[in-house]
């Protein structure tokens, strides 16, 4: 039972991971192309214990291309030699050595990983201080204390918010590079939140600005997410920039 448990959980955590990895790919393949199987399935029996390996498969796959893109190394033969000696019940190892020496590995990939990122993080701050640096020489480029900067593209003659405000704006977000990794004009529609619920350089920067304006904000790393990564095209220690068009202000209510 306790091995039937074991298998279970470990199954369901491949499962999740290698659909969620080849989700992406099979979208664009041509399904029927690309089966060159031999196997006939026909009842949905047969069909959920295919899909039962090959979920196991593209989990190993994943894996073995995770680590190889971190610099670890990684034996698919190996792999399939673990596989098919477990299935005959003659593994080389327990189940407790096992749990011990998968834990080692996550543990190896976590900290490649991590190491990975610290690297591409100290990347992104030199060369955003970089391009700040040189951006603040422009002309019409003005630098707060805080070292955000800004542009104004458009002067509008509303009121300005404050942080406690909730306000209305159009924007798009790039990296210094031009890579667009966000925009309410694509969506079609505005964007409404709290000024105080946002990046620093979004809370400090709207409030530089009046109803009616539209301004360009370069915003280094510490204003906005800092050594984390945001979604798949913020980075850690990533500058930003963002030109923002204020629509509206809506102060909060009070008694």
């Amino acid at each position: 039972m306790k091995k039937a448990y074991i298998a279970s959980a470990v199954f369901s955590a491949m499962l999740v991971t290698a659909c969620g990895s080849e989700s992406a790919s099979s979208d664009d393949a041509n399904v029927e192309e690309q089966n060159t199987s031999a196997v006939t399935l026909t009842t949905e029996s047969e069909k959920q214990d295919y899909a039962l390996g090959a979920s196991i498969g593209m989990y190993v796959v994943s894996r073995l291309e995770q680590q190889k893109e971190l610099g670890l190394e990684g034996n698919q033969e190996l792999v399939v030699a673990g596989f098919e000696e477990a299935l005959a019940d003659n593994s080389q190892f327990t189940m407790e050595e096992i749990r011990v020496l998968a834990t080692a590995s996550e543990n190896a990939l976590q900290t490649a990983a991590q190491q990975k990122q610290a690297e591409a993080g100290n990347a992104n701050l030199i060369a955003g201080q970089t391009f700040l640096a040189a951006n603040a020489e422009k002309e019409g480029v003005m630098v707060t204390e805080s070292g955000l900067q800004y542009e104004v593209v458009v002067q509008g003659e509303g009121n300005s918010p404050t942080a406690a405000d909730t306000v209305t704006v159009h924007y798009r977000g790039t990296l210094i590079d031009g890579t667009e990794f966000d925009s309410s004009y694509s969506r079609g529609e505005p964007a409404t939140f709290g000024l105080n619920q946002v990046i620093p350089g979004w809370t400090e920067g709207v409030q530089l600005m009046t109803e009616g304006s539209t301004y360009r904000f370069y915003i280094p790393s510490e204003l906005a997410y800092g050594p984390r990564q945001t979604g798949q095209l913020i980075m850690p220690n990533s500058a930003l920039i963002f030109d923002v068009e204020l629509l509206s202000i809506e102060s909060p209510v009070t008694e």
